[in-house]
């Protein structure tokens, strides 16, 4: 008879994990974040003076609409002319590399966390996330941790990225599959 191991959520431990900053850093952001990004406030050049004081880096022409929650900001590099849409969550266990005229779409979630299903202790898996110039993420897309979107590629609505999206190619599906080649016009 073959015995089975179940998962014992009881010996997760992710004490190898370092979350940067202090304890008051930590808690002064959960505050910020709630009230200034996670909300309906509206005003964009204060939520980048808030992203930079808590270590993002960030570039010229960003927006950032209501409602976005960002984990740690001093895991965030975000540059020129970059948009991110309301509800987006950025839960950045890992470094997140936004690009110069990348997009990320409404709903949409980058998630640097995951899960060893594998493991007993169901342990902790992080990996960094980078968008490339021009590269566009749908509305409620997933991006996955450990994923390059390679410059100009698209994903499309409600996909998912479980591996690298090569560029110039748009993306559907869960997981995501290359459909076409993105072409853009003048």
């Amino acid at each position: 008879m073959e015995v089975r191991l179940k998962t014992d959520l009881s010996k997760f431990n992710n004490d190898w994990y370092k979350k940067g900053g202090s304890s008051v850093k930590r808690i002064s952001w959960y505050i910020l974040n709630a009230v200034f990004f996670n909300s309906a406030f509206p005003i964009m050049s204060f939520k980048r003076f808030l992203l930079r004081l808590f270590g993002a880096k960030i570039g010229k022409g960003v927006v950032i609409k209501p409602f976005v929650n960002i984990k740690y900001p001093w895991r965030l590099r975000i540059g020129n002319n970059v948009w991110i849409g309301e509800r987006v969550w950025i839960d950045n266990l890992g470094l997140v590399v936004l690009h110069d005229n990348s997009c990320v779409s409404q709903g949409a979630m980058l998630l640097c966390g995951n899960h060893h299903y594998k493991k007993v202790a169901f342990d902790l898996i992080v990996g960094n996330i980078t968008i490339e110039e021009g590269a566009w993420i749908g509305a409620q897309c997933v991006v996955c941790p450990g994923v390059k979107v390679g410059s100009h590629a698209v994903l499309t609505v409600n996909s998912v990225a479980t591996a690298r999206l090569e560029p110039w190619s748009i993306y559907q599906g869960n997981p995501a599959v290359k459909i076409k080649d993105r072409v853009i016009k003048g």
